[in-house]
């Protein structure tokens, strides 16, 4: 269960520092870097559902961590924005 806990929490991470920086190239940088050192070894870091069947492709992650990965990373995505819209955008 851990790396799908992970993978929820460091893409949504993500996407709420996309939205929440209105798209600053440094912070979206900089988020992506802190979540992917600390999620690499627990999950493989793809955060991403393309970078999750390119894994796949790969032989890095198996067919049973694929669409849990990818139905997860989705709905941290979703988790990130509904936060942004909750938290910053009320302010």
């Amino acid at each position: 269960m851990g790396p799908i806990i992970t993978e929820f929490l460091g893409t949504m991470f993500i996407v709420f520092i996309i939205f929440a920086t209105n798209c600053n190239y440094l912070a979206i940088g900089a988020a992506t870097a802190i979540a992917v050192l600390l999620g690499k070894s627990l999950s493989g870091a793809a955060f991403n559902p393309v970078v999750a069947m390119a894994l796949y492709l790969s032989g890095k992650i198996t067919k049973q961590y694929l669409f849990p990965y990818i139905f997860i990373e989705i709905l941290g995505g979703l988790t990130g924005f509904y936060l942004y819209t909750k938290i910053i955008s009320k302010s």
